[in-house]
């Protein structure tokens, strides 16, 4: 084997039971995996570039592991149908480009991955937990007619004791990102339901792209030992037998790190705007929440604008005319002449309202 593998030769079936090309956009500098029977090679993040392959060192390969986990994308036909359609027809004078056939046209799913960890834990441990009680009292009451009236108040408290022990247990599947930007991409789109995963199978990725981790474990890692906690101070919680835990403190020694990935389902899709310039849309693959920027078309704008001119500008000549051939009745050159006037002011506030429109909404939208 090369030092220098070919994308083409990268045996990627073995890690994914599937024969997938290593790919990389030279615009934005992301990375993927697809299938040979994906047909369209323009970039699914940025959608501006034509996907290059990517080069793949045979030591340095992004991972070595295959996807253990994938959320199947659940959002339903009607409801991307629905989406769409809401999102184009929510931006006024929209470009030509911007349609839901065409949107539909270029849809295509893309999987983000998320990186899973196994540790082996050994631990010293001390906590606060609370044991639940109830305690029952008694309110008194006045009131008119009544008089004074007494009932029974049944309110719930917490015992809190101390508690040391040590732990030794193995953690499986605690999910921390892949990606430098998945905060950000989770903050517009929305949360994944992780109980939905499902074990992988080759058939998730056929047709797909697959995103490429850009954060490498080690990287990730700082991440991952907050999960790892939650995770240890609710099964010290559950050996208590207790209904709440505090102040949980340890001391833990990481043994046998295993990263795996998880997969998460959205859908891409772009339009044109006057410039010409991709537009990128992402769908969620399971709520149907779609992120995008919307741009107005200016050039729309300014076409509508022309017509209410030419419109107003008609109609403004038609009554300048129907007023000098009624110079001889009073009462049809008055009349002419107001009408004059309302299409010379009207055309003028009708011609100027879709271009300040476009520009309020796209000044809005960046």
């Amino acid at each position: 084997m090369s030092e220098r593998e070919s994308p083409k030769t990268w045996d990627t079936h073995a890690v994914w039971g599937a024969t997938l090309h290593a790919l990389r956009c030279p615009g934005c500098d992301s990375r993927y995996l697809a299938a040979p029977d994906v047909s369209a090679k323009q970039c699914p993040h940025c959608c501006r570039a034509a996907l290059v392959p990517l080069e793949v060192d045979a030591a340095h390969r992004p991972y070595h592991a295959p996807p253990e986990l994938v959320i199947p994308a659940t959002v339903d036909a009607s409801t991307l149908e629905r989406q769409i359609k809401t999102f184009a027809e929510g931006i006024p004078f929209a470009p030509d480009d911007l349609n839901p056939e065409t949107l539909r046209g270029r849809l295509r799913r893309l999987w983000l991955p998320m990186w899973l960890v196994d540790a082996e834990i050994a631990a010293h441990w001390r906590a606060e937990v609370g044991f639940d009680y109830d305690v029952v009292s008694h309110q008194d009451r006045y009131s008119d007619g009544a008089g004074w009236q007494s009932r029974q108040v049944q309110e719930t408290r917490v015992r809190w004791e101390p508690r040391v022990g040590r732990l030794q247990r193995s953690y499986d599947n605690i999910a921390v990102p892949a990606m430098d930007r998945h905060a950000a991409m989770e903050a517009k789109l929305g949360r994944y339901r992780h109980g939905d995963a499902r074990a992988y199978t080759v058939e998730h990725v056929a047709g797909s792209f697959v995103r490429l981790p850009d954060r490498p474990p080690d990287a990730a890692w700082p991440e991952a030992v907050p999960g790892f906690q939650r995770a240890a101070a609710e099964e010290c919680r559950q050996a208590a037998q207790a209904h709440h835990i505090e102040h949980f403190a340890w001391s833990p020694d990481y043994r046998g790190q295993h990263w795996t990935l998880l997969l998460l389902p959205i859908y891409v899709t772009h339009y044109l705007d006057d410039e010409g310039q991709p537009q990128p849309i992402h769908i969620h693959g399971q709520s149907g929440q779609v992120v995008g920027r919307r741009r107005a078309s200016m050039q729309r704008a300014q076409r509508t604008a022309l017509i209410i001119a030419i419109i107003a500008a008609v109609i403004f000549v038609l009554s300048l005319c129907l007023a000098v051939a009624g110079l001889a009745l009073p009462i049809i050159t008055i009349l002419a002449l107001v009408v004059g006037g309302f299409s010379l002011v009207g055309g003028a506030i009708g011609a100027l309202y879709p271009i300040i429109v476009v520009s309020r909404f796209n000044r809005k939208s960046t």
